[in-house]
């Protein structure tokens, strides 16, 4: 199959000490249509910033990328501006850690919604564009859409909000969704909802999916395959299967054995 995205040699370097800092080393990733790969290591593992870099939402004046982004047929790190903001929203979306810094408090749910269809599809009418904002609304199972198309960000609750941000995300179904540690801040039944609607737009639209955690027992039950980061590098990779049942790393092994055993 034709890969969706390859990244190769990707190194991220900050220049704003005396030396320079390198906090990603020789990154590499394969993606093809429909798959969902895990993004694993601890705070500061450099997983976040690797992901940061494909989306094309690393441009600080003081970091150097270095290496192959090609998304779509196309070079991440070396296209125009005005060509990431044609993907960014588009074929390419990104859901955050905490909604809460990423929806903008004084607009309503509805018109955030819209806001994707205002820039990449100009044609649509303003009920066209309600229509859709309500019918992403209802696909990820957001109870009352109507009601929440008029409501304020601070009127949701975690779960609801975190909802949104993949409504937003899948406003113009993208090719390659991010979600960044998106269950981070919600408690457990709520985090397995978004993990089953994760898979659940894999199901419906064969979007890929790069899902960053630091919560084993989600990506061994959402991903289809793992890289394992310590320190800026691609420590272990492989499916599954293989990482949790099979992992060769001291890393991996010890990640493993910190996921939560639970006793019935």
């Amino acid at each position: 199959m034709e890969k969706l995205l390859h990244v190769e040699n990707l190194n991220i370097e900050f220049h704003d000490h005396k030396l320079p800092e390198t906090v990603v080393f020789d990154f590499d990733l394969d993606m093809e249509a429909g798959e969902i790969v895990g993004l694993v290591g601890e705070s500061g593992s450099g997983k976040s910033m690797s992901a940061m870099a494909i989306a094309g939402l690393l441009s600080r004046h003081d970091m150097e990328k270095r290496g192959v982004i090609e998304f779509d047929g196309k070079d991440m790190l070396s296209c125009k501006r005005s060509e990431l903001r044609e993907i960014q929203g588009n074929s390419l979306s990104v859901v955050f850690q905490e909604p809460m810094t990423s929806l903008n408090p004084l607009k309503k749910i509805g018109w955030q919604i819209e806001e994707t269809m205002r820039i990449h599809k100009p044609n649509m009418t303003d009920e066209e564009r309600k229509l859709r904002a309500i019918e992403v609304m209802e696909q990820v199972e957001l109870k009352e859409p109507e009601r929440v198309y008029n409501s304020y960000p601070h009127q949701l609750s975690g779960g609801m909000r975190q909802r949104v941000m993949i409504a937003l995300a899948m406003a113009i179904p993208p090719k390659l969704l991010i979600a960044d540690e998106p269950t981070t801040a919600l408690d457990v039944t709520v985090q397995m909802e978004i993990v089953e609607l994760l898979k659940d737009i894999r199901d419906k639209h064969n979007t890929s999916i790069l899902f960053i955690s630091h919560d084993l027992s989600l990506v061994k039950t959402l991903c289809d395959r793992v890289l394992v980061m310590q320190h800026g590098r691609v420590v272990e990779e492989g499916n599954v299967n293989d990482i949790f049942n099979f992992p060769k790393e001291e890393y991996t092994k010890k990640l493993i054995a910190s996921i939560p055993k639970v006793e019935l």
